[in-house]
């Protein structure tokens, strides 16, 4: 439904509503907000609070609707449009400023050299076919020496010599040496762990480990230039003398660790007991080397020739 030429003859009606105070409004008409800066009515608010909430918005809303009547419009389809204008309040950031990326070696190189960075064609005028190829990918540039009908061997070539699968072989390590090299600038960049901070990192724990290794705990160990102060535990020494109280506390603290051990032996006994029986080295003892089975039979006929005696 077409309401233009109803807001047509609004027009005028808001354009000239004095009622107003013009200092009491904020209009940002770039964002379609209005603010009334106007202090509250205490008597009216509590006397009827949706209907003063009412009023203050029609108020708002009405200056709106006027300003943007204000603004230049353009036609279209579906009536005219107005142009809003760029936003005049300043909103806060929901989060920091994302940081600039920063730069690879080749970039930090070129830029001190002044060297401009030129984009390649995708296509490539081949000479043998006339015609433009792709440079890179399916029946690519990049490949023809892969894919020619000829080559040229070297006079000290193996007799294996395969001119495709060295061209080929070249190709994938350029593109390896070219992933690396891409994944090294991608974790400096982060400032991930690299083979260099890993190495240093091995580095400074060996040297903390040797430090420390002495009897004075590296402190009369000559230090290195750079070398930064240890962090960690100290020994601790208990004084030459002591109270009697102290001695006391320290003795029955002894006492109870090795009361504490001595449980532990008793419910965890070792297998290697010396008062534990080996059961297979006793039969094969007593029968001789026969096995269980043979001193079964044997004991068995030792008690039936019992019984018929008796």
């Amino acid at each position: 439904m077409d309401v233009s030429s109803i807001l047509g003859s609004l027009g005028n009606t808001l354009q000239d509503d004095t009622d107003l105070e013009e200092g009491n409004y904020i209009l940002d008409t770039g964002y379609l907000t209005v603010t009334n800066t106007t202090p509250i009515d205490v008597e009216l608010y509590n006397e009827n609070i949706d209907e003063y909430i009412e009023q203050n918005a029609r108020d708002s809303t009405q200056r709106l609707i006027g300003a943007l009547f204000r603004l230049p419009t353009t036609s279209s389809p579906d009536g005219p449009l107005a142009m809003l204008p760029p936003p005049t309040s300043l909103l806060p950031r929901e989060k920091p400023l994302p940081k600039p990326k920063e730069l690879t070696k080749w970039e930090k190189f070129a830029a001190a050299k002044g060297i401009q960075k030129k984009v390649r064609e995708k296509k490539v005028w081949d000479e043998e076919k006339q015609e433009w190829v792709a440079r890179w990918g399916w029946k690519g540039k990049n490949k023809e020496a892969e894919t020619q009908w000829i080559h040229e061997v070297p006079a000290n070539a193996d007799v294996d010599h395969d001119p495709r699968k060295v061209a080929r072989d070249e190709r994938k390590a350029r593109v390896a040496k070219n992933e690396r090299q891409r994944l090294q600038n991608l974790a400096h960049a982060s400032g991930s762990s690299s083979k260099t901070s890993d190495r240093k990192r091995e580095i400074d724990r060996t040297l903390a480990t040797t430090r420390v290794s002495t009897a004075s705990m590296g402190k009369f160990d000559r230090q290195l230039e750079g070398e930064k102060k240890p962090r960690g535990l100290k020994r601790k020494f208990d004084p030459a003398e002591a109270s009697a109280e102290q001695e006391k506390q320290s003795a029955l603290a002894l006492l109870s660790r090795l009361d504490s051990d001595a449980r532990k032996m008793r419910k965890n006994p070792e297998s290697n007991d010396s008062s534990a029986l080996n059961v297979r080295k006793a039969i094969r003892s007593v029968s001789k080397g026969q096995g269980g089975v043979a001193l079964a039979r044997k004991l068995d006929s030792g008690k039936s020739s019992k019984k018929s005696r008796r």
